[in-house]
């Protein structure tokens, strides 16, 4: 029997693992991730509103749950602390990481660290009960916010800072955060991108349903609208239908609803400006249209006010100890998914999703890439099985310090989310901590 580990529990880790056990009866899978809950971004990167695409845990669920597949949580792979990835091979006959691309691009401008300049990454995951986010106090004091990008994520967390905690008590979303939002008083957030409307990279549908929220007005400017050299008609059709949408809110008049949502174009955020301590506003540059597609910078400039800036300007993977990594691309060399060393492909090393490719496509996007990686691992799986393989990783694990957490530890942080739910009058409340996490699991 082959015994690979997939470093990684999100779907590219769990596409890697169902597309091994379909396609080769013979393999063994561990699926490691250093959380001690599986699914990767479905669990802590998909808006708690967004319920459909959630329910893809199901799916996922079902390929860790397979017989010849194993789940090992808590278990850190190449950090500080953490399992070498030298020792993790040693333990078995390849390894896949499917990693994801971790850090955020930051903006490169003054005041960028400033207290009240966070990533939207640090806010989704703060709001969706990552354990890297507990404590964390984003909405104290805030009467009005900066998000920097025109994204789905941008649209997402624009979308959660003016949503009524009545509206999410359904969620899973943790105590802490409904609490934090409910007692707001924000009331105005600006969605802001440096390029113009046919350029955004939101699609319709999530456009849309900022144009639905309760209580909330969606504003955009005419002025920037009519900037755009772009022609809708010549438009693909989903660029063709964002900019329908904002030209019929541009149409409406203004009203006088209690939060508002503002969607800004041709703007270049160039500097936070201080007050108080902390963001008191965002100093941005008009820009215009050139002739080769992009923006140039005008010199006129607009200050914004806001105590909570949020970047949304993409991701970028992060070097994990022990394997190589282009620190251009974010990403770790590879042919076909196989690891590159110096050039040269490295026997048993394997990347899959993100960390292969760049932080680019949609959830599904990770089943092809997947399957071309494990293509790969199997064209080489004759020279891959070694002799000296420990009978179970499991207990090599344990004995260098490391405890993970099983299938049915997972299931037991299940059951106390759901517990915590009956108790707060909710649905199922996600754990927000390590140690909640780890005592759910019944972990010393």
């Amino acid at each position: 029997m082959l015994r690979v580990a997939v470093v990684g529990s999100g779907p590219s880790g769990c596409y890697t693992a169902q597309s091994l056990v379909q396609r080769d009866p013979g393999i063994l899978v561990d699926v490691l991730d250093r959380l001690p809950c599986p699914y990767g971004l479905v669990r802590y990167g998909v808006a708690p509103d967004h319920e459909k695409i959630k329910s893809l845990q199901g799916s996922l669920r079902t390929v860790l749950e397979h017989e010849r597949v194993r789940f090992l949580g808590g278990v850190r792979v190449g950090d500080p602390g953490g399992l070498p990835v030298a020792r993790l091979r040693e333990l078995y006959d390849a390894v896949v990481y499917c990693v994801g691309a971790a850090a955020d691009r930051r903006l490169g401008i003054p005041g960028e660290d400033l207290p009240g300049s966070f990533s939207a990454t640090e806010f989704v995951s703060w709001y969706s009960a990552h354990p890297d986010a507990a404590g964390a106090d984003f909405l104290r004091g805030v009467r009005s916010a900066v998000v920097v990008g025109v994204g789905n994520v941008a649209v997402d967390v624009a979308r959660m800072l003016v949503r009524g905690a009545a509206e999410l008590r359904g969620t899973d979303m943790p105590q802490a955060a409904l609490d934090a939002l409910a007692a707001s008083g924000l009331t105005e957030v600006h969605m802001v991108g440096r390029r113009g409307p046919a350029q955004a990279r939101f699609t319709t549908k999530e456009l849309r349903e900022l144009g639905g929220l309760p209580g909330t007005e969606v504003t955009v400017d005419k002025g920037d609208l009519a900037l755009d050299p772009a022609d809708p008609g010549a438009l693909p059709a989903g660029q063709r239908r964002n900019v329908e949408v904002l030209r019929d809110w541009a149409a409406r008049p203004v009203g006088t609803a209690g939060r508002r949502i503002r969607l800004r174009f041709f703007l270049r955020p160039v500097e936070l400006l201080e007050a108080d301590g902390r963001v008191g506003a965002v100093r941005f540059e008009r820009t215009a249209p050139d002739d080769r597609g992009g923006v140039r910078g005008t010199g006129r400039y607009e200050d914004v006010p806001a105590q909570l800036v949020l970047r949304s300007v993409g991701y970028r993977g992060v070097p994990l100890e022990g394997l190589p990594f282009d620190a251009v691309s974010g990403t770790v060399p590879h042919h076909e998914g196989r690891v590159l060393r110096d050039g040269v492909p490295s026997p048993g090393e394997y990347v899959a999703g993100w960390i292969k490719r760049g932080p680019t496509g949609v959830i599904g996007t990770n089943r092809p890439c997947a399957k071309e990686t494990v293509t790969s691992l199997l064209a080489d799986a004759p020279a891959l099985a070694r002799a000296d393989m420990p009978a179970d990783p499991v207990t090599a694990l344990r004995a260098a310090g490391v405890e993970p957490v099983p299938w049915d530890g997972w299931l037991a942080i299940e059951r106390a989310e759901a517990e915590l739910g009956a108790r707060l009058g909710r649905s199922v409340v996600k754990l927000a901590d390590w140690d909640a996490l780890l005592a759910a699991a019944r972990v010393p």
